[in-house]
């Protein structure tokens, strides 16, 4: 298995707000709510970030609860992002648009808090999307917690 993959696509824009992304045999829609002129048929590229975020936490941490013989149970993300919009809507330039992003991954499992704490610092040397957000500069926290 490869290392180092190159991904490519070429994404069609039928509008100013909708972006049509071919992925694998999926066509994954881009678009901003009817408010902002668009259709209102997928997340904008902003929402599409932070829901990259919660996915790759859930990917990665059910890879590394798997790899610890960890079982999450039943996990719920809840996501608390701060967004800085003044760079979007052209006000000035943002070197931090997402300056703070709390992640609270509840599992209703058996396993220890203990257990949980070593598949969140497991996850966040491997979550490539979390990476990306820590590199931009984002206070990222991500809590794993025992429900009950």
């Amino acid at each position: 298995m490869k290392t180092v993959v190159t991904y490519r696509t070429t994404a069609q824009c039928p509008t100013h707000a909708r972006t049509e992304i071919p992925v694998r045999d999926l066509n994954v829609v881009i678009d901003e709510p009817i408010e902002r002129g668009g259709t209102n048929q997928g997340p904008s590229p902003t929402e599409a970030a932070m829901t990259a975020l919660i996915a790759c936490t859930n990917v990665i941490g059910h890879k590394n609860a798997h790899r610890l013989g960890v079982d999450l149970g039943m996990v719920t993300i809840d996501a608390n992002c701060k967004f800085d919009r003044r760079g979007v809507l052209m006000e000035e330039e943002i070197a931090v648009p997402f300056p703070e992003i709390t992640l609270t991954v509840l599992c209703d499992t058996r396993a220890s808090q203990k257990e949980l704490a070593r598949v969140g610092e497991e996850t966040a040397k491997y979550c490539a999307i979390a990476k990306l957000f820590k590199a931009a500069g984002t206070d990222l926290t991500v809590n794993w917690v025992k429900a009950g």
